[in-house]
């Protein structure tokens, strides 16, 4: 798939989630899970995230919230790692998953921290 949404969301997936992760999810795609690939990175990310109203910290800080309040945590593990990529702060992911146990529920609060921290162990023990 090349158009410019494409190639604009590739290029700005890799810059946030990390190429090695995006060359990862595209080389495993077959066919049945293909389009799903390329409707989030051209969609999502070359129509949504690219567009100027709202910078990367916000936009992460954002689906921090919304992915939390969905119970999606491979995503939240995910995106908790995209956020410190785009200028948010530990301690600002810790304040935002506060806000989420208040206004979506304890659990969600509780289940959302334990996966940022897991996320923050595996990108403290990666070498380099």
């Amino acid at each position: 798939m090349a158009n410019d949404n494409f190639d604009r969301g590739l290029a700005l997936r890799k810059e946030v989630l990390g190429d090695d992760y995006v060359e990862r999810s595209l080389a495993s795609a077959d066919d049945f899970s293909r389009p799903i690939q390329e409707l989030s990175t051209e969609y999502c990310w070359g129509r949504i995230w690219s567009r100027p109203g709202l910078s990367r910290r916000d936009r992460s800080l954002l689906n921090i919230g919304m992915i939390s309040a969905l119970n999606r945590p491979h995503e939240l593990r995910l995106h908790v790692k995209a956020a410190l990529t785009n200028g948010l702060t530990r301690d600002e992911i810790r304040e935002a998953l506060l806000q989420v146990a208040v206004y979506c529920g304890i659990p969600a609060g509780l289940d959302s921290t334990r996966i940022a921290r897991e996320a923050f162990a595996e990108l403290d023990s990666a070498p380099g």
